[in-house]
């Protein structure tokens, strides 16, 4: 597989948006290198980096919230994705929510 010219940062990571295929739904966002990337389209599960543990991790391994791949975008600038999946499990978020984006900033 050849992927495409993508911007990796400094670090060699690429934001990943994670979305929700049938709803539209933004789950989460977590952070991919071109090695995740390549497991996530070869298992067609999602894969990340940790920068906090600095490994890679297959969302859901342990919690069982796994998320199939329906399709990987890429933004104009090629330097963001765009992840479409189908959420399997309570949520994508690990404090149990379905979202990580569950807070609101109020006026």
């Amino acid at each position: 597989m050849t992927l495409p010219e993508l911007k990796y940062n400094e670090q060699g990571l690429i934001p990943a948006i994670v979305q929700e295929a049938s709803t539209g739904e933004v789950l989460m966002m977590a952070w991919m290198n071109e090695e995740s990337l390549r497991r996530t389209i070869d298992t067609g599960f999602t894969h990340f980096w940790s920068r906090s543990r600095k490994k890679l991790w297959k969302k859901g391994e342990t919690s069982g919230c796994l998320q199939t791949v329906k399709e990987v975008c890429y933004d104009c600038d090629a330097d963001a994705l765009l992840v479409k999946v189908s959420q399997a499990g309570a949520g994508a978020c690990h404090t149990g929510e379905r979202t990580c984006f569950y807070r609101k900033i109020e006026k």
